[in-house]
């Protein structure tokens, strides 16, 4: 069993964090808000008071935050995790980030001796809290072969994915995927409806044909269908309109970089702009069916209608 460092216990974090004291380790938790480190110590995470006491003594770091800022803030810096790990500590970031943020930490991890990969994951807080989630790791072979045994207690599935950043570079292309498949997935559901058709009928119906998708399964965006929709609890956040817009973001810069059109990644990121811009970014992503069946009455809408 292992000592685990663990920076970053929110919607993921905690519940991942909770796998791993299950499997056995000793997880030393930190994190900026006092709530979210009391709730991962609930869960029999033991409490550090900064980066450093986390990662004093700890065979491996895990890293789960929200952006590429906040991830270089945690791993540089004299109160940083390159400052004051042991270099023997696998550093592994689970965080969703851009592609140069996680070359810039591989490129300082190595140039100070540390074996460093970038492991982030799909499945949402349903996958961390089953420990279910899928891991992307991108990194030098023994270094993602050590971190694939650390992760198995969070995980249904660990897929090498090549060297340096290629982690992340799944993980984006990946939710570009998922947000235009729960743009189309809402706009079929709503034009079904209104055409006649029984909502669970065009479900079952789409669920075994060609307009399946995960997002039809399981954000399915229409009240009483799928049990694991947030349209079931009023759009309570499974995974917001604000990280939703961050992640296809990612894409879109990504695309840019490498001169890439993404003409449809780049609509469905202003659909999730307007949820943003109506004071909806705190909603579940799928509550972008709003903007196809009306429900959400945008600035736009008032000012037309005087």
């Amino acid at each position: 069993m292992a000592v685990v460092a663990w920076i970053g216990l929110g919607n993921m974090g905690g519940p991942m964090t909770a796998n791993m004291v299950k499997a056995g380790h000793t997880v030393r938790g930190f994190d900026l808000s006092a709530e979210a480190l009391a709730a991962a110590v609930g869960q029999g995470a033991a409490p550090a008071d900064s980066i450093a006491g986390a990662v004093t003594g700890a065979d491996v770091v895990f890293t789960m935050l929200p952006k590429g800022d906040h991830v270089r803030s945690v791993y540089f810096g004299d109160g940083g995790i390159l400052a004051n790990a042991a270099r023997e500590t696998l550093l592994i970031d689970s965080s969703t980030i851009d592609i140069e943020s996680a070359q810039a930490v591989h490129d300082a991890a190595a140039a100070a001796g540390f074996r460093f990969v970038d492991a982030p994951v799909s499945g949402g807080m349903s996958g961390a809290a089953a420990g279910t989630l899928t891991f992307m790791i991108g990194g030098e072979s023994g270094a993602v072969a050590d971190a694939s045994a650390y992760i198995e207690p969070m995980a249904g599935n660990v897929i090498p994915t090549g060297g340096a950043t290629t982690g992340q570079a799944a993980k984006i292309c990946n939710n570009l995927m998922l947000f235009i498949n729960l743009a189309s997935t809402a706009e079929g559901a709503v034009l079904a409806e209104r055409l006649g058709l029984d909502k669970q009928v065009f479900w079952d119906i789409a669920s075994v044909s060609s307009g399946d998708s995960w997002a039809l399964r399981t954000w399915y965006p229409v009240a009483g269908v799928v049990p694991t929709a947030a349209a079931n609890n009023d759009f309570a956040p499974s995974f917001t309109a604000e990280l939703a817009n961050k992640d296809i973001g990612l894409a879109i810069a990504a695309a840019r970089s490498t001169d890439t059109p993404l003409e449809i990644g780049e609509h469905v990121q202003q659909l999730f702009q307007r949820l943003i811009d109506e004071g909806e970014g705190g909603k579940d992503c799928s509550r972008i069916v709003s903007l196809v069946d009306g429900s959400l009455k945008t600035s736009a809408t008032a000012t037309a209608l005087g």
